[in-house]
């Protein structure tokens, strides 16, 4: 039988006979992984909210957990002419996030309280019809705003080659987190109570044009939709077009998050419930200012928030220095729970093996701390590095998929475990010589490409991280 040595810190290794156990810390640090994170609005409809607060080129890579920024601009600011394209809009923030390993996220909307021709006014000239409103009103003959029929041919064929562009540049990019389904209703939010009133009946029918010429025209990129478009205060628990759209693939947000004071700080967990398993969720809190003026802001019901509903993303929504500062023990509470974090609980390979190919056993044991799960695969790796940092072996358990990792309260995180044969040496690739090397664990592809950030020191700077040694000896 083995002996066993238990190793409660990582870059130890122990005499020939005997399995190394390493039991890594989670050091509690925020993570910046795919579909998850923290989302800077950097144009909140008015494109002076809020990355006009920011120094020209500041990426917020100083906000713990800032994985995405989040671009909802009316449609009129990026084509003002037909066939004329504003990209740089999208491309100039989005370029920066991209640059430091971050992902961008848009809405493009259609209607605005603040805005006149959120659909651009030469949709209109071009024969869509539509309706003038006052906001909070409804329509009005003389009214200050205009809404398309969003349902009319015009208006659609229009949108449907503005968003056809929009996909040819950012459809299916790694670099893309989500889009919204943000062309029906104020806001992008999938109402017309303040608008054009469209009634609800006719919006059940109307929004699921939206949803399909989204699933068309972005058939690679992850869709969410607002929960709204079955009515704001609806809680009877029939949503029929969440049930389309969940049906089509497509996640949810709720744009509504401590508008409103105690008790009504959100109104949609339910709806929640229905994504999140398979689903991305997307928070958005109030205005900032907004909230805490409203007295609606509460630090302690924005983790509550994160928590009962699992969220992958939740939104800086205002002043992202004034938002840090003032809430820092909340958002790294938030950053230990926010989307999915991986926790290698405990790691087992021989302290030496031999190079002339006797297989030896790895296990790994793993936990998502986190509250929602990944969406995407996770396989488990370790590495093996020469003292220059040479890659020697890698060794990915392609059987053991982190994406199953169950979620659970806080300090709950059920550990599953799994074990895989290795066999390397000197008569073999790969081959290896008689020597001390490295062992770093990992997450990510099949392959054992690294794709996720751990909550471990001793990054190798391609997120790999020391945990051990292990010698390979002629025997």
């Amino acid at each position: 039988m083995r002996n066993i040595l238990i190793v409660l810190a990582t870059g130890a290794w122990c005499a020939c006979g005997a399995d190394v156990v390493v039991h890594p810390t989670d050091d509690g640090r925020a993570l910046v992984n795919p579909d998850m994170g923290w989302t800077m609005h950097y144009y909140s409809n008015i494109p002076q909210n809020y990355g006009s607060l920011l120094e020209p080129g500041d990426d917020c890579a100083w906000f713990p957990g800032c994985s995405t920024v989040y671009l909802r601009i009316p449609w009129a600011y990026l084509e003002p002419e037909e066939g004329v394209y504003n990209w740089a809009a999208l491309d100039t923030p989005a370029q920066r996030w991209i640059a430091r390993g971050g992902q961008v996220a848009f809405r493009i909307t259609c209607s605005e309280s603040w805005l006149r021709f959120a659909t651009p006014e030469w949709v209109k000239r071009a024969g869509a019809k539509g309706v003038f409103y006052d906001f909070g009103k409804g329509p009005a003959p003389d009214g200050r705003n205009w809404d398309p029929d969003f349902v009319d041919p015009v208006f659609l064929a229009k949108l449907e080659n503005f968003l056809t562009a929009v996909a040819a540049r950012y459809d299916g990019r790694p670099e893309v987190a989500f889009m919204d389904i943000g062309t029906y209703g104020m806001w992008g939010e999938g109402h017309t109570g303040f608008s054009s009133q469209v009634p609800q009946e006719k919006m059940n029918v109307d929004v699921k044009t939206h949803i399909d010429l989204h699933v068309k025209c972005f058939p690679r990129t992850k869709l969410v939709i607002s929960d709204d478009v079955s009515g704001p205060t609806n809680r009877s628990g029939n949503y029929p077009l969440l049930d389309y759209a969940r049906a089509k693939g497509v996640g949810w947000r709720d744009d509504s998050i401590l508008v409103q004071p105690p008790p009504e700080s959100w109104y949609h967990a339910d709806q929640a419930a229905q994504f999140w398993p398979t689903l991305p969720v997307v928070l958005e809190h109030e205005h900032y200012i907004g909230s805490k003026e409203k007295k609606a802001w509460s630090a302690d019901l924005l983790v509550k928030s994160v928590e009962e509903m699992h969220a992958s993303y939740l939104s800086i929504h205002g002043p992202a220095r004034q938002i840090l500062d003032e809430n820092r023990a909340a958002v790294d509470r938030i950053n230990r729970r926010l989307g999915y974090r991986f926790q290698a609980r405990e790691l087992v390979w021989p302290e030496s093996a031999s190079t002339k190919g006797e297989p030896f056993t790895v296990r790994m044991s793993w936990a998502n701390a986190g509250v929602a799960p990944c969406l995407r695969d996770a396989y488990p790796c370790l590495t093996v590095k020469d003292a220059q940092g040479r890659i020697q072996a890698v060794l990915a358990d392609a059987d053991f998929n982190l994406r199953t990792l169950p979620v659970a309260a806080p300090g709950r995180a059920e550990a599953r475990s799994h074990a895989f044969t290795v066999r390397l040496g000197r008569w073999q690739a790969p081959t290896f010589k008689e020597g001390t090397y490295d062992v770093f664990v990992s997450a990510g592809k099949v392959d054992g490409t690294p794709v996720y950030e751990l909550p471990l020191p001793a990054d190798d700077g391609q997120r790999r991280y020391k945990v051990g040694r292990i010698r390979f000896a002629d025997r």
